[in-house]
């Protein structure tokens, strides 16, 4: 069996397809918006057309809807992108889209929790999804990460040890098993050195490294007895706990030390391990003098590359520090004791994001950032140009995106839906997070078990495609094939509704 040669021609996600009501928005004069290739593109203006994705074969999925502000460009990254996008109209929960933002896979959570640090690492030698999902309040965190394998099964969900859930702002899973995330704990504090009461109450953030497995400790960082409150950048506020440090990211550095970034002391810190201490710092009264345009604030997401660079995510606001958020690249001289910048990019929109924030460096030297509440996902290569921007509806946002490759391959089979106006058939099928899938067979047949093939296969179309065919059969399915036509999956046979 062979496949329609449009889509055998590349294996990429197709970017050929309507997306968003785009031809609905132009119908009504939307004139903000093009339709290029049937794809939504945002300028500016109002959103064209739903905001919230739905399906017929999936009617218990309702994802906040993507548009395509700046389509992939040449020089784009290959893999799919990661998203965990919450407070918009849709449901929240992790999903991963394709360039388009057409849906490959979503997962709703539910009881009010919201889902963030969506990404995919690796458990016991294999790729497999992680994420946080519980509560936010106030920039805290409580809840759990889970991790899942490339069925999208569970193999795991990680909690902190004590009486305190993790925070949602990181997790990395090292090659021993073990999970190193945040945790952050009120504690009384003294606070007149920092112009508060002297019976005041600081967040203390902590790292616990815990064993995946068995959930027992193994190691634990607490910043009050490494770090003083002074260190701070921000002043107490009365009522409130004083979180003077706020740790947002943790990175294994090359020696089993940790990088870490403290937001609310505009600083990155390398800790040693086992002992703790803390063996440098980037930032306002560090270790390394700022060259040029290497100061930051508030940032998020620093990261140690192969390069030795640091990169991260440099806010610039709350209050705002400067018209526009950056991704910025610096190179620290430790023997000279200097910090430069080798690269600073801001967005071209001039995106100040207030909080949020991630910046991915990627195999091919593009980075991809998440601008938090300024909704938008974007990747800017070497120079700083932009080859793919994404909008989310207005109100969402998603802490960090990022790109990776992935396979899924679902235990669970396709899903389809059908229904009939007369002897005309139109069946909808999908599956859920299979990212093999490259056409659909619709199969036909007066029983649930006597179904065959009927017409021609047809591409993949988005993360549901319809199929039409004329024919009185009683019972409809759906097989997915892959780019050979080699059959991947068979859908369960129901009775299409009539019309």
């Amino acid at each position: 069996m062979s496949l329609p040669s449009a889509r055998r021609r590349r294996l990429r996600p197709a970017r050929a397809r309507i997306a968003l009501g785009a031809l609905a928005a132009l119908a009504l004069g939307a004139a903000a918006w093009v339709g290029i290739d049937g794809v939504a593109r945002q300028e500016d203006g109002d959103w064209p057309g739903p905001t919230v994705r739905s399906f017929h074969s999936r009617p218990d999925l309702d994802p906040d809807a993507l548009a395509v502000r700046t389509p992939a460009r040449p020089g784009a990254a290959e893999g799919l992108l990661f998203l965990a996008v919450k407070r918009g109209p849709g449901q929240d929960g992790p999903m991963i889209v394709d360039e388009d933002g057409e849906v490959v896979w979503f997962h709703p959570v539910s009881g009010g929790k919201t889902a963030t640090a969506f990404q995919v690492q690796r458990y016991r030698g294999q790729p497999v999804l992680v994420w946080w999902e519980g509560r936010t309040h106030l920039g805290h965190g409580h809840g759990e990460y889970v991790v899942m394998d490339a069925r999208y099964r569970e193999l795991a969900r990680i909690r902190s040890v004590g009486p305190v859930l993790p925070d949602h702002h990181e997790i990395q899973l090292t090659d021993r098993g073990s999970a190193l995330m945040p945790v952050y704990v009120k504690r009384p504090a003294d606070l007149r050195a920092v112009g508060g009461p002297r019976d005041g109450t600081v967040v203390e953030s902590r790292i616990q490294e815990v064993d995946v497995a068995t959930g027992r400790l193994l190691w634990e960082w607490r910043s009050l007895r490494h770090v003083p409150v002074t260190e701070g950048r921000t002043a107490p506020k009365p009522g409130k706990p004083h979180d003077y440090f706020h740790l947002n990211s943790i990175e294994v550095d090359r020696d089993g030390g940790l990088i870490i970034s403290a937001r609310n002391a505009h600083a990155i810190y390398k800790i040693a391990r086992p002992s703790g201490r803390v063996a440098w710092k980037l930032g306002p009264g560090g270790d390394f003098r700022l060259g040029a345009g290497a100061r930051f604030h508030f940032q998020h997401d620093a990261r140690r590359q192969a390069d030795g660079t640091i990169t991260l995510f440099d806010n610039q606001a709350t209050p705002p520090k400067a018209p526009a958020s950056r991704l910025l690249a610096l190179r620290l001289d430790r023997r000279a004791g200097t910090a430069r910048v080798v690269r600073a990019h801001e967005h071209p929109d001039g995106l100040l994001a207030g909080a949020e924030g991630n910046a991915q460096l990627l195999p091919n030297g593009n980075l991809l950032a998440s601008f938090g509440p300024a909704e938008r996902v974007s990747e800017l290569d070497r120079d700083g140009r932009l080859v793919l921007d994404l909008a989310l509806p207005a109100g969402a946002d998603t802490y960090q995106a990022f790109r990776f490759p992935w396979v899924g391959r679902p235990a669970r089979p396709p899903d389809v839906a059908a229904a009939r106006r007369g002897d005309r058939l139109t069946a909808w099928a999908s599956w859920n997070g299979a990212t093999e899938v490259r056409a659909w067979q619709l199969l036909a047949g007066d029983g649930p078990h006597d179904l065959r093939p009927v017409g021609e296969p047809v591409a993949r179309d988005g993360f549901e495609t319809a199929l039409r065919a004329r024919t009185d059969a009683a019972w409809v399915a759906v097989r997915a094939l892959d780019d050979e036509g080699r059959a991947l999956g068979t859908s369960a046979a129901v009775r299409p509704d009539g019309r």
